[in-house]
């Protein structure tokens, strides 16, 4: 039997600290993996194709995969933060009303993304860092993805408010369904129906669609907020709290996709083999990456609910938990993949010019792979207990702040090896902003905990 919202207010505020977030993490950390392998199975089957083209013009895509996913994280995660304080204040009504005003909004941008997208479908893959050779291709495969965008950004919303509340497991069976199903068709429709590339989108978009309708069905079950349309509210106090919660979200996804264009453009001069190498390693950071992220969705919801609740201290011990028992894990993934380097990169692609330029890109970024303990988790919190300045540098610190400038720079002045040492450089410089940035919010946070017991 679910949950009733009081039951979940005493698990999620009473239990053990380890212990709760390691239940909350599962089923994100699964989520997660499952996520990134099946957008590596787009890589994969595309890959078998024998074409560095139709590989490059999966990665130039991928930057407008990240702009569809950063306008539904920002939904997601502003209406999700701002759900799960009100659950720990324990206002109910007001938390609905906000659910229903993330999830609306969210398909709206969504069908206005799909018009446009299509629309000027041919000016936008040259955007994104397409070259002629793979502008075919990349049109092919957008234009499928387009046609999902309201789905895909829903299903974002919805995943997010359903783990916001603390129901991460519903969340995972349709985001878990969802991805399987994509693995399935993306053969039958490439190679199956002949349809090459273009398969691969349309096995994207019809997968996003059937995790829409599983999570939109978990939603409305006992013990979770509902959705309904008459919650809606078109008010400035809903989209402040939005903004406020999300837009650290869109930066971070947002300036991602912004990397991956700049990226692309970077690459473009030394051929499509480099633009295919560095979108695999793309893929495979990201698929590494997701227990770390995965630990950390496990935390946002802890998080929410005790600072709403007045717990800072249990807030500060959940986070410390999480950055050590990621950093163990990040630390063992990183010594894989910088000793298996040539090995997984020609999964993907056996081009020997890709997997040379692949393998190093990917030994490099091995090496810095741990700091994404303190960075991401820094973010996170930041960003759940309504921190929108901090939350919102850290975001745009990585990819914006540093990744640009230095693939930008770097490409021009050393080639090849420039692009392949941004990303690390990168890493590092975020490390040194955020390390400061946490124990200061730390600080304020303890303040706030004096001030509070002075005044009871």
């Amino acid at each position: 039997m679910a949950e009733t919202q009081e039951e979940k207010f005493r698990r999620m505020t009473e239990e053990p600290v380890g212990k709760l977030i390691s239940k909350l993490a599962v089923p994100c950390i699964i989520s997660m993996l499952v996520t990134s392998f099946y957008n590596m199975a787009d890589t994969f089957f595309v890959g078998q194709l024998k074409s560095n083209s139709a590989s490059g013009a999966v990665g130039v895509a991928f930057s407008m995969m990240a702009i569809i996913q950063a306008i539904g994280f920002f939904f997601g995660h502003g209406s999700g933060n701002y759900i799960s304080r009100e659950l720990g204040k324990k206002n109910y009504h007001e938390a609905e009303k906000m659910a229903a005003t993330g999830f609306f909004s969210a398909f709206a941008a969504g069908i206005a993304v799909m018009l446009i997208g299509e629309i000027f479908i041919e000016e936008l893959a040259y955007l994104l860092g397409s070259t002629e050779t793979i502008l075919p291709y990349t049109k092919d495969y957008l234009g499928a993805i387009l046609l999902g965008a309201p789905w895909i950004m829903t299903s974002f919303v919805l995943n997010n408010q359903l783990r916001f509340q603390g129901n991460a497991s519903y969340a995972m069976v349709g985001i878990t369904f969802g991805s399987v199903l994509n693995i399935i068709l993306d053969p039958i429709l490439i190679f199956g129906f002949d349809m090459g590339i273009s398969g691969a989108g349309y096995a994207t978009v019809i997968s996003q669609i059937v995790s829409f309708f599983i999570l939109l069905y978990g939603m409305q079950k006992r013990g979770h907020i509902k959705l309904r349309i008459s919650n809606f509210r078109f008010e400035w106090f809903y989209f402040k709290n939005i903004f406020g919660g999300g837009v650290p979200s869109l930066a971070r996804q947002g300036l991602a996709s912004v990397a991956t264009i700049s990226l692309n453009h970077a690459a473009g001069p030394y051929g499509d083999a480099v633009i295919a190498a560095m979108g695999i390693v793309q893929r495979i950071a990201m698929f590494g990456a997701s227990t770390m992220i995965g630990f950390g969705q496990g935390f946002q919801p802890f998080c929410g609910f005790n600072y709403g609740a007045g717990l800072y201290k249990r807030v500060k011990e959940g986070f410390y938990f999480c950055v050590k028992t990621s950093l163990v894990f990040l630390v063992a993934i990183a010594a894989v993949g910088f000793a298996f380097a040539p090995e997984i990169i020609s999964l993907f692609r056996d081009d020997p010019d890709v997997i040379k330029v692949g393998s190093f890109a990917m030994r490099l970024q091995c090496i810095t792979f741990a700091t994404h303990s303190w960075i991401v988790l820094s973010n996170m919190m930041t960003q759940v207990i309504g921190k929108t300045v901090p939350a919102t540098f850290l975001a745009t610190a990585r990819q914006g702040l540093f990744f640009i400038p230095a693939v930008l720079i770097l490409s021009e002045l050393i080639g090849v090896t420039g692009i392949q040492l941004a990303q690390p450089i990168a890493d590092i410089g975020t490390l040194l902003c955020a390390i400061p940035i946490q124990l200061k919010v730390f600080k304020e946070i303890e303040n706030k905990n004096i001030l509070e017991k002075e005044i009871l």
